[in-house]
Formats: structure tokens, sequence, C-alpha cells
């Protein structure tokens, strides 16, 4: 088994804040990371570099660059996401829409040299959300169908988000990726999303749930049991801080059309074992389950989503990653990972 180390390419600062793709790259690179995920947002900034065209067009051919860059690199590109707000959606004229973009999001994925999108649950309000799982199911097997007839195949990974309005947590997406039964459907599981769901609320003193020990203890049970790990299409990392209060209406991180877990999630995510920054999730536990019980072998993709990302600060590229080499540095320790890298590969460069 080997186990190669991922981040997204948002966790080392964001587009809003002046980060450029390639310094980011650069940092990822140089800090030992062998892959990473595209975010979207990141591959429509450099389209906007492209004079003349329309925005499509321009997209597909930053996307060739990118590849370029990554290459250039010695990056692998393992996934492009998040296509967001997809599933079960009441308007379906809008869904023939979202269809339509999943064919430019294919092509995106082939110029990218990628076989993988990433499909988070829909945080959408529920009156636009179908309950009824079938549909769902139906407009899964949608796409699947659309990646199994490109060429190459494209995947997708669905994944639960802690906050997603029908789909919130892994039981719930290995459900749908069950029914779905497609060889090019899998799930997404994410360390951050399976605890804080279970074992945080961040709108309590305590930052827990009620039962949160009891219920970690239940997941990782039923991980083991149930997870097909050839389904297992994407593992992403992060832990979280906790807050020194609660996310009620006073707190700084509250913004009222926004859940309080996706308010904390945009706010105060962190890199595996940063106790430090006030790390507290059960993230060692889940991880060792999936890499030791099911014997998950592959990328392990940092995805942190994090208040200091918006800093305008240009050192922020280079210190995010000199944090994530840390972390997956305890990672490989903590786990018992089997690596192909030197160690000093991944030491954080200062």
């Amino acid at each position: 088994m080997v186990h190669m180390a991922s981040i997204c390419t948002m966790s080392l600062g964001r587009c809003a804040a002046g980060h450029k793709l390639e310094d980011k790259l650069e940092m990822a690179a140089q800090h030992g990371f062998q892959g990473i995920e595209l975010f979207y947002e990141d591959l429509v900034e450099v389209a906007k570099t492209i004079q003349g065209g329309n925005a499509l067009e321009n997209e597909l051919a930053a996307a060739v660059m990118i590849q370029k860059m990554c290459q250039k690199r010695g990056l692998v590109i393992i996934c492009l996401q998040p296509f967001m707000h997809y599933e079960g959606l009441v308007d379906r004229a809008l869904h023939q829409k979202r269809i339509q973009e999943m064919h430019h999001w294919v092509k995106l994925a082939h110029n990218l040299n990628t076989d993988l999108i990433l499909l988070p649950s829909s945080t959408l309000a529920p009156e636009h959300i179908s309950e009824d799982v079938n549909v769902i199911v139906r407009d899964m097997r949608e796409v699947a169908e659309i990646g199994l007839q490109a060429r190459p195949v494209i995947r997708y990974a669905f994944e639960a988000l802690s906050w997603g309005t029908r789909v919130d947590t892994w039981e719930a997406s290995w459900e749908v990726v069950k029914k779905v039964d497609r060889c090019n459907f899998g799930i997404c599981l994410d360390s951050f999303n399976i605890a804080g769901r279970i074992y945080a609320d961040p709108s309590v003193s305590s930052g827990r749930t009620r039962d949160c020990d009891e219920a970690v203890v239940r997941s990782v049970a039923g991980i083991l049991s149930e997870v097909d790990v050839s389904k297992l299409f994407l593992l992403q990392v992060a832990d979280a801080e906790k807050l020194s209060r609660p996310l009620t209406p006073q707190h700084e991180f509250y913004n009222p059309e926004q859940p309080p877990r996706m308010s904390w999630s945009r706010n105060a995510r962190l890199f595996y074992g940063e106790d430090a920054h006030g790390a507290y999730l059960p993230v060692r536990a889940i991880l060792s389950a999936i890499v030791t019980g099911l014997r998950w072998d592959g990328w392990m993709s940092f995805e942190v989503f994090n208040r200091e990302l918006f800093n305008p600060d240009p050192r922020i590229p280079r210190l995010m990653a000199q944090r994530a080499a840390r972390s997956w540095n305890k990672m490989v320790s903590e786990l018992g990972l089997t690596t192909d890298q030197p160690k000093e590969k991944m030491q954080p460069m200062l």
C-alpha cells in the first residue's frame, strides 16, 4: 500500500485575496505534495487572463494551461471540484441547465488530464430540493451515464456535507452510491464532514454533540462494515478548531443565511493534528479506520477552508504549504502511512 499527499488549491490561498494559482502550485510542489485537487474558482481565475473567446472556451483553454503548469512541477490533478447544488432539484429546467454544465465539466476534466469530479451534497433551501431519494438517485445516474459515455471515462465522487439539506452523513451518501450502482460513481469520505456532523456542534459552548464519542464509535464501525473500498474514490482530510464561544448570532463568524456548521467550516478548518490552533475533532480515529481497517491505498488530500486563506499577505501560500507539510508528516507517523517519498521530501521549507 502506498499513500500519496495531495492538497486542494483553495487550501493554499483564495483567489479573492489575490493568491495566484501558479504560486500555489509552486508551493505545493516545493513542499513535497504529489497531487492537487483543482478548485473551480482557480480555473475561472486563470480563464479570465485569456484574451478573446467566450467564457466556456477560455475555461477549456485555461484547463490545458493548468495541466501544463502541474506537469512542469510533477503534480497530478486528482480531481476537479466542486460541482455544486446538483442533485434533486425541484426546478427541472434548472436541472437541465446543470446537465449541460456537466458536459462542459467533462471537457474540462479531459483537458486537465483528470478523471474525477467531486459532487458535494446540495445545501440549497429545502423547498428547492426533493425529499424523494429516488429523484436524487435518478439525477446521479444521469451524470454517471454522461461520465461512462465520455472517453476517457469520467468518475464521480459524492460527498455528504455536514450541513447538507437532504444528505448530511456519509451513510446517506453511501446509500445513494449503492442505489446509483454504476462503476464510475463512488463516495468521497471527508474526515471534517464526518466528524463535523456527529461529533461537533459549533453552536453550543462545549463544541460537541451530546453523544459525540459514542457517535464516532458507531460511525467508524459502520464505515468498516458497510463501505466497499473500491467505491471510495476520494479521501479528504481536515480537522477544525474548537471555538472559544458558541457560533450564535453574536459570534463574528455568524451568517444568518448559513447553518452554523457551514459558517464554522468556512472559517475554522485546520490541517490534521494542528492542536496548537485548537484542533479537536477525532480525525485520527476516523482516518485510522479507513487506512488500516479498509486498507485504503492512494491519495489523501487536504481540503481546508479557513479565514486565513482570505488574507492578502503574499506569504500565505507558503505558510499554508508549510503547515500542510507538517501535518502530512504527523499523519505518516501517527497513522503508519506508507509513502514512496524520502522523509525529508515533506519537511516544511523555512
